[in-house]
């Protein structure tokens, strides 16, 4: 099994609500002779349940795993229509994928089936064990219902989502850039080594459709290593990835590598994922501050909600020394080329669309000021002239959105609560940043990379 085909099938086993059921279906039916073999075998004398009552109560269980199994589902078609309405369509695989909910079901189902299977088994004698086990998972099972209702009402709420979503992109950041800004920098190669690269040969896609949504560098590195070339992916991760379009440079290879050994390192999907894209938790978080500032729901609250997770985040990502997308061999040569977000492009991302759409309310707008002057006064000095540009924006557009002098006045302020809260000891920080006051003209050319793949901002 190579690399691709363990993706799709760690993929699946993940992202698939109903593999753990049927397992637990096909384990039940299993489990049933067994614990009847038990009952043959220990002839237990407790509980003494009659034919007629261990038929009663096994119907009455299973009607209710039933409706505990029909409760489950409902839910979480609703919550997809109320997350879909009221957060971002990016989050309803969440729901599916949410571990308690998975659990759950496959224990619901497992007891359903074990009760269905003991059921078929009363006759003139009564398996007793069996008769127990079921009694016991039916407790369970009333135990999960009542939980179900506290979680299932948990998934949809703005602050679970974000706070979720948060939690992973911190893990994966910490992951993915493991070294602090102070440390020794992340090993980058010379340019004239990329200049003075032979002529390559262009590996394009050939069957498939869909977003790239992870890679395997290891993998690549040992194929470029034992062809003894360099092989540059060219998508980033997080591109749509159409049919021919061009995949792979490869560099100097002494012997020629199969396009299907490349295409087998790479992983394309329907929609992105956070796997091995830091970016998209951005733009899930992004997108539900949107959804919460549109006119039709009009929730800033929401959205200073998705600016603490963004500020979190914003905080980590710049401590950190970002990849350069350059990877190499033991003997310390270049084997793998790859494009990576930069600090422009995490900034533009988390700030300019909720700057963009929350110009008209003051809460988002002190809440941007309190966000941007507390990372201007925390992270490094390499940091800062992005921040001071973006805070220059911000107050740039409340001196155009809000006239009245009490209005501006509190645009002006920062505010960590949006309304309501203390400003931070320190005074304001002064938007100077390297474009200085023409950097929010509309003439201005946008900070970040040039191209974005057909991805927006990502």
């Amino acid at each position: 099994m190579n690399w691709k085909q363990r993706h799709r099938f760690r993929a699946f086993v993940t992202n698939t609500l109903w593999f753990g059921p049927v397992l637990a279906m096909l384990v039940a039916m299993g489990v049933a002779p067994l614990l009847r073999e038990l009952d043959r075998q220990l002839n237990p004398s407790w509980p003494s349940f009659t034919p007629d009552a261990a038929r009663t109560l096994l119907g009455v269980l299973l009607a209710s795993i039933l409706t505990f199994i029909t409760f489950l589902f409902s839910s979480l078609l609703l919550v997809v229509q109320l997350a879909s309405a009221q957060l971002t369509p990016r989050v309803i695989s969440r729901a599916f994928n949410d571990r308690s909910v998975r659990i759950a079901a496959v224990i619901l189902v497992f007891c359903y089936t074990l009760s269905l299977n003991v059921l078929a088994y009363v006759r003139e004698t009564v398996p007793q064990l069996s008769m127990a086990v079921c009694a016991l998972g039916s407790l369970v099972c009333i135990g999960l219902f009542l939980f179900l209702v506290d979680r299932v009402g948990r998934l949809v709420r703005p602050v679970t989502v974000l706070t979720s979503i948060g939690r992973e992109a911190r893990l994966l950041i910490e992951s993915f850039y493991p070294t602090l800004l102070n440390e020794p920098g992340v090993r980058r190669a010379e340019q004239s080594v990329i200049e003075n690269l032979p002529t390559p040969e262009v590996v394009t896609n050939l069957d498939d459709v869909g977003v790239l949504l992870a890679f395997d560098d290891a993998g690549l590195i040992e194929l470029a290593r034992k062809h003894d070339c360099v092989i540059e992916l060219i998508p980033q991760v997080g591109d749509f990835v159409s049919v021919e379009t061009p995949l792979f440079h490869v560099y100097g290879a002494r012997t020629p590598i199969a396009a299907t050994t490349l295409l087998q390192s790479i992983a394309l999907g329907p929609e992105r994922t956070m796997e091995q894209d830091p970016l998209f938790a951005f733009r899930v978080i992004v997108d539900i501050a949107s959804k919460a500032l549109s006119p039709a729901i009009n929730d800033p609250t929401t959205a200073v909600l998705a600016l603490d997770q963004i500020h979190h985040l914003l905080r980590l990502i710049g401590s950190r020394r970002l990849d350069t997308g350059h990877e190499f061999d033991p003997s310390g040569r270049l084997r793998l080329m790859y494009r990576t977000p930069d600090w422009p492009d995490f900034v533009t991302i988390a700030i300019t669309e909720i700057r963009q759409f929350g110009r008209d309310s003051i809460q988002i707008v002190r809440r941007l000021n309190a966000m941007l002057e507390q990372l201007v006064r925390r992270l490094p000095e390499e940091r800062r002239p992005l921040l001071l540009n973006e805070l220059h924006c911000v107050q740039s557009d409340a001196r155009r959105t809000f006239v009245g002098a009490h209005d501006e006045a509190l645009a002006k302020t920062s505010d960590s609560q949006g309304l309501g809260g203390v400003p931070e000891a320190g005074g304001p920080v002064e938007p100077v940043g390297e474009a200085g006051a023409n950097y929010c003209s509309p003439v201005a050319p946008p900070t970040g990379t040039p191209a974005d793949g057909g991805a927006g901002l990502r």
